[in-house]
């Protein structure tokens, strides 16, 4: 068991967590995971790591409550243990030194790109962060990410804060504008990350994108991640998370997105 040190919901139904998790700490690096169990009836939940302090020995993580299982854990409050928490698990980002790198962050992933901004920024590049949500009120770490980030773009789809619309609509409107950016990592909801490998495609540029949204077992036994990218079968726990989103076949991706709705609404009906 690991116990929870701080607890907070930083937005509606979206929350931090701190875990003092020294053995996960000192191995873990930008991109990577973990499977939180949060008690014994409770399924394994697939969350990308927010921060990492190798010092203090703890690990943060941030979750959308959604399902049952993620009910429960937002259930616990600090001081309280997790049942499990396993990791780090999958690869970590490959951080080079590219140049102009945009990082693409919406809902959980608004976290999950924060060490990768870290990571980019040490290796030397310039790095300009896309956050979106559906109103201002569901965006957090704002001051975070802009403390590190050379430039933070955001977009709303009510338009309360930055641009009206999504993060691949503010990218292309760049994109259009003639600037091109070296690299791009997407972290986020499924929809999201395919639509903007959909909006650097035309620009040939290398679009990363983390397909633990996909994920259950997480060690490779399920199967239920499994992709078909550049023709072939990947598992995303254990070959990725992170693949080329230009050579995902996203149509299958889309078309599981809703595999398993009938059980998760029974799920949720019995919580």
């Amino acid at each position: 068991m690991s116990k929870i040190l701080e607890k907070e919901m930083i937005a509606p139904n979206i929350h931090e967590v701190v875990v003092d998790a020294p053995g996960i700490a000192v191995k873990a690096k930008a991109g990577q995971f973990v499977i939180v169990i949060a008690d014994e009836f409770s399924e394994r939940v697939p969350i990308t790591i927010s921060d990492i302090n190798p010092e203090s020995g703890t690990i943060s993580f941030i979750f959308l409550e959604i399902g049952a299982s993620t009910m429960r854990l937002a259930q616990l409050n600090k001081g309280d243990e997790i049942f499990s928490f396993t990791g780090p698990l999958g690869r970590p980002f490959e951080v080079a030194k590219f140049g102009e790198v945009a990082l693409v962050g919406g809902c959980y992933g608004i976290g999950g790109i924060y060490p990768a901004i870290q990571a980019f920024k040490n290796a030397g590049n310039k790095v300009t962060v896309f956050l979106e949500a559906r109103a201002g009120f569901l965006l957090y770490w704002q001051d975070k990410i802009e403390a590190i980030a050379d430039k933070v773009i955001y977009s709303t789809s009510d338009n309360s804060v930055g641009s009206k619309g999504h993060s691949h609509d503010a990218l292309k409107s760049i994109l259009d504008s003639g600037f091109k950016y070296d690299h791009v990592i997407a972290i986020g909801c499924t929809f999201m990350m395919y639509k903007i490998s959909e909006t650097t495609k035309p620009f040939g540029i290398k679009t990363i994108v983390s397909m633990n949204s996909v994920m259950i077992d997480g060690t490779g036994m399920c199967g239920a991640c499994r992709l078909v990218v550049d023709g072939k079968t990947k598992f995303a726990c254990v070959d990725g998370p992170h693949f080329d989103g230009h050579q995902i076949d996203w149509d299958i991706v889309l078309a599981r997105r809703k595999a398993y709705l009938t059980e998760e609404i029974i799920s949720h009906e019995r919580w």
